[in-house]
């Protein structure tokens, strides 16, 4: 039985019910690729926490409407102008949005995430959490933050540098993308299913669990997972994982500059040129939040560091610049200030991860 939590008749961009005995959790905002707003991370923590407590709740699954993907990021257009108008209200949506993040970290039932398509900045924030993360032949990943000035947050200081070697540095910051194969053999996904196959992948999950006590609901959910998944081929990022393990382990982004300068050939030449494209206070930013992200004792730890980051860094220039150049005029030229790596001083960076005030720091959802 699926019981709808909104009124017949209205539309809202995500939509929550109860399948039998799965939650399930469809983003619905396609003309902006499911990208989160604060309405939409309010009402995934209204349903989760419900569902916590709802004994007869005993497995959640989430994915989204239509193909167009997954979800490509938050909604950072209109965090910016949140944070022109006042410093308060993109807060308010970092601080929701990690809140969201860490209650699925830390949830007690399995969730699958069906990361069918673009699967981006918020998008990573709300699959990667997940007990199962299913993707697709059209699932691309990417946390491209650095290209607009930021940093990628929502939980990237923890993933990323927990990833083999120094790939997670470098996805950090190259923005690169992955497709599912590259996914799977980080880590970064649990299966591989084809996207014909995900509807009856998802009904037969529910029928499982509906006849299950609910201790059993992750052990029936692997069994079918197993049993829909297929090998998604091979990837690509092992073809130069001696490179990035040797060129993306410095200290500064200043030895990775010029260690990928000294190496010469394609490869290095082609992400030197992509860093060189980055806000350079991003860059040194997004370094920083990987090496101490990755002597983080807890999720809830790095979440207080990142809420302390994003705080200060979504007042910062870049920020507003690179969602201009980006996804507003379009233009593809950012004008960075500073402009230069040399121009990024330690007392910025200093600001950028120091405390906040007791009353504004960030804390679990409830």
């Amino acid at each position: 039985m699926t019981t709808p939590d909104s009124p017949r008749g209205t539309h809202a961009p995500v939509l929550t019910r109860i399948d039998d005995r799965v939650g399930r959790i469809t983003l619905d905002r396609p003309s902006a690729l499911h990208a989160l707003n604060l309405e939409m991370c309010r009402d995934m923590l209204r349903a989760l926490r419900a569902w916590r407590r709802d004994r007869g709740v005993r497995a959640v699954l989430l994915d989204h409407a239509g193909e167009r993907g997954f979800c490509a990021g938050g909604d950072i257009r209109a965090i910016v102008e949140a944070g022109l108008r006042a410093q308060e209200a993109a807060q308010d949506f970092f601080r929701t949005e990690y809140q969201l993040n860490h209650l699925m970290f830390t949830y007690e039932k399995p969730i699958v995430a069906f990361v069918d398509g673009i699967v981006m900045g918020g998008g990573v924030g709300i699959s990667m959490p997940c007990r199962f993360r299913v993707a697709t032949e059209r699932t691309l990943f990417a946390m491209p933050e650095t290209a607009i000035g930021l940093f990628p947050d929502v939980g990237g200081g923890w993933y990323l540098p927990r990833l083999p070697g120094q790939v997670g540095t470098w996805l950090a910051l190259t923005g690169a993308r992955l497709r599912a194969a590259d996914c799977m053999a980080l880590g970064i996904a649990t299966h591989f299913v084809p996207s014909e196959q995900l509807p009856a992948l998802k009904r037969a999950m529910v029928d499982v669990v509906s006849g299950q006590d609910p201790e059993f609901a992750a052990s029936v959910l692997t069994t079918e997972l197993n049993r829909f998944a297929v090998d998604p081929g091979p990837g690509t990022v092992e073809t130069h994982r001696r490179e990035i393990d040797r060129l993306f382990g410095f200290a500064t982004v200043e030895e990775i500059f010029s260690a990928l300068e000294a190496e010469g050939g394609e490869w290095a030449r082609t992400e030197l040129d992509g860093l060189r494209a980055k806000s350079p206070q991003a860059l040194k930013v997004t370094l920083r939040q990987m090496r101490e992200g990755a002597r983080m004792a807890s999720f809830e730890d790095e979440m207080t560091m990142e809420f302390r980051m994003a705080s200060r860094v979504a007042l910062l220039p870049d920020f507003a610049e690179g969602v201009r150049a980006c996804l507003v005029d379009k233009d593809q030229a950012p004008r960075w200030n500073p402009p230069t790596l040399e121009g990024v001083s330690e007392d910025l960076l200093r600001t950028v991860f120091a405390r906040l005030p007791p009353d504004l720091e960030w804390t679990p959802a409830g």
